[in-house]
């Protein structure tokens, strides 16, 4: 072996190491500071979607838009179908929430510091939330991933 492919290959190898290890590091890392949306539908009992949404939007959303001023949600949307489906597909809103980051997104104490800011009143935002989840028939989320085209 000549002095050229050896000094090649001690400069190549350790390269090649680097690259090998640092690139999980680098995924889980931009894994970790991306955003993450989640798409929740919600299937009221029938004629109880207008009182569902109303409670939605009185409880919960503006936790959501509290936490979107401290820049943990990025972004919030909610939904109605314009028209209606069968049963076994049907849904009467949808919540689409983009969050700062996958933690964010599963921090069961994310909207908890502004309840009794916003609400001071807990046990009737409890009872009224109560009578929220009452009206539901179904309720499922779908983690959702932008594509690159």
């Amino acid at each position: 072996m000549n002095t050229t492919t050896t000094s090649i290959r001690t400069r190549l190898i350790p390269a090649l190491l680097v690259l090998l290890f640092a690139l999980p590091m680098t995924r889980a890392a931009a894994q970790q500071s991306s955003y993450f949306t989640i798409e929740s539908y919600y299937r009221v009992k029938w004629g109880y979607a207008d009182e569902f949404i109303k409670l939605w939007k009185t409880n919960h959303y503006p936790l959501l838009k509290k936490a979107q001023e401290k820049g943990d949600v990025i972004s919030i949307k909610a939904e109605s179908p314009r028209f209606h489906s069968g049963e076994e597909t049907r849904w009467d809103f949808r919540v689409t929430v983009t969050f700062k980051n996958v933690e964010k997104a599963f921090d069961e104490d994310l909207v908890t510091p502004y309840k009794k800011l916003l609400f001071p009143d807990l046990d009737a935002l409890g009872k009224s939330e109560q009578h929220r989840f009452e009206l539901l028939l179904a309720h499922w989320d779908i983690e959702t991933a932008e594509q690159v085209l």
